[in-house]
């Protein structure tokens, strides 16, 4: 999955003397959560919806005239943006992307190709992403086992199980947490099963009997 398929492509940027008051009205009317500063053709920094916010905020809060005039007409993105923000190459996975954004606590990536800003990942696309993953529009059903050690062949065999019951398999994740990984057992990983039939209930007494404990399943609302 490479960035440039997901990413919001041609985002809307703005420039340092861009008054904070009117980056927050694009921001806003846009139902944005960061805006990439561009100067001269070149990425100079990232305001977000946050910083507008806050700066909106404490001028609101002061109920002091000058304060609430200097923000409406003077205070500049340039001035509150974040510089040298943390960016994503267009061709990066996402999977490195999301690791980046966990590893940082970065809610809002500019993408990049060469020197150009070519789109951005935000939480909407984050929120796309896990959408399509769990087949949110599908109304899948489903199950999540108990964390085990995966071994050559285990999937296929849960794959076989489920659709024994009678249910049609859609997708399997197998998804590691840390609390979840020995250090001696570094395949151990919870599975995330979607699949579409009539009873989860089904399904989830064929995985148990096959010695697959299930700690939560979901049936899908017609």
């Amino acid at each position: 999955m490479i960035v440039r398929n997901w990413m919001q492509a041609n985002p809307m940027v703005v420039s340092g003397d861009t008054l904070l008051s009117e980056a927050k009205r694009i921001l806003t009317e846009h139902n944005l959560h960061g805006l990439p500063v561009v100067d001269g053709g070149r990425l100079r920094g990232l305001i977000t919806r946050a910083n507008c916010l806050r700066a909106a905020h404490f001028a609101l809060r002061t109920q002091n005239t000058d304060e609430l005039n200097f923000f409406s007409t003077r205070l500049k993105v340039k001035d509150l943006m974040v510089r040298n923000p943390t960016t994503i190459d267009a061709n990066d996975t996402m999977e490195h992307c999301l690791q980046v954004g966990q590893e940082l606590g970065v809610a809002q990536l500019p993408v990049m190709d060469g020197d150009q800003v070519v789109g951005i990942i935000s939480a909407n696309e984050v929120f796309s992403l896990a959408a399509h993953f769990l087949g949110a529009w599908e109304k899948r059903s489903g199950v999540t086992l108990a964390p085990l050690e995966l071994k050559p062949g285990m999937i296929g065999r849960i794959t076989d199980i489920v659709e024994a019951s009678g249910a049609e398999v859609q997708a399997i994740y197998p998804i590691g947490k840390p609390e979840d990984i020995n250090p001696q057992e570094h395949h151990r990983k919870r599975v995330i099963v979607r699949f579409h039939c009539p009873s989860t209930a089904i399904v989830v007494k064929a995985l148990e009997d096959a010695g697959f404990p299930v700690i939560e399943s979901v049936q899908a609302k017609h």
